[in-house]
C-alpha cells in the first residue's frame, strides 16, 4: 500500500517540473513584455481615453477583459483629447511607431531602460529653464540641448499632451531623484 503511494508523488513532482521547465522555454521564446515605439494596428473591438496617460492602465483593461488578445496604447497628441487604448481581438504583427507602446495579453509593460535614458521617469525641480521642442521632438533632442548648455546637468523631456500640445524640455542646473510618470523621459548628462 505504502509503495505506490510514493511513485505517485515522484510522479507529480517530475510532472510538476517537466511543466514548469516547459513553461520556461516557452517564455525564453516569446519573451513576455510590451513594447515601447511599436504598434499593432487592426483587430480593434475597443477604444477608451485615458486622462491618466499611463501605457499600465491600457495593459491591465486588456488583462480584465477575457476577449482581449493583444493591446496598443497611443500617446496623447496634437490631434486627439488624450491617451487613447486600444484593445485587440486578435494578435495583429507590430510595426514601429513612436505614438505607441503595444502588447499581447499577460505581457505588462516594460520600458527600455539604459545608463542615458529614463523612460517613464521625471526629474521633478532643479529647472534652469524650459524650451518647446516641437510635436517630432524625442528625448534625445532634449538631451542633445542639455549637452549644448555648459550650466545643464539633468533633463526631462515632457512627450506632446502631457504638459501642453507641444513637447517640451526641462533644463535642470540640479540633479534630483528621479520619479516614475508616464510621458516624460529623463536623463543626467554632468
Amino acid at each position: 500500500m505504502f509503495r505506490p503511494r510514493i511513485v505517485s508523488e515522484k510522479f507529480r513532482t517530475c510532472f510538476g517540473i517537466a511543466a514548469i521547465a516547459t513553461g520556461l522555454l516557452v517564455v525564453q521564446m516569446h519573451p513576455l513584455h510590451a513594447q515601447a515605439n511599436w504598434d499593432r494596428p487592426g483587430a480593434d473591438y475597443s477604444r477608451s481615453v485615458l486622462p491618466s496617460g499611463d501605457p499600465a492602465v491600457c495593459a491591465l483593461q486588456c488583462e480584465r477583459d477575457r476577449k482581449c488578445h493583444a493591446w496598443s496604447f497611443n500617446y496623447p497628441s496634437v490631434n486627439d483629447d488624450g491617451a487613447v487604448c486600444w484593445l485587440k481581438s486578435s494578435v495583429p504583427a507590430r510595426v514601429p511607431s513612436n505614438c505607441c507602446v503595444s502588447g499581447v495579453r499577460g505581457a505588462g509593460v516594460v520600458e527600455p531602460r539604459n545608463s542615458a535614458i529614463e523612460v517613464e521617469t521625471d526629474r521633478q525641480g532643479g529647472d534652469l529653464r524650459n524650451v518647446e521642442v516641437g510635436v517630432n521632438a524625442t528625448g534625445e533632442t532634449c538631451k542633445a540641448v542639455c549637452e549644448a548648455d555648459e550650466k545643464c546637468r539633468a533633463w526631462t523631456y515632457a512627450r506632446p499632451g502631457y504638459i501642453g500640445k507641444s513637447a517640451r524640455c526641462f533644463l535642470k542646473d540640479a540633479v534630483k531623484p528621479p520619479r516614475r510618470k508616464p510621458g516624460f523621459i529623463s536623463g543626467v548628462v554632468r
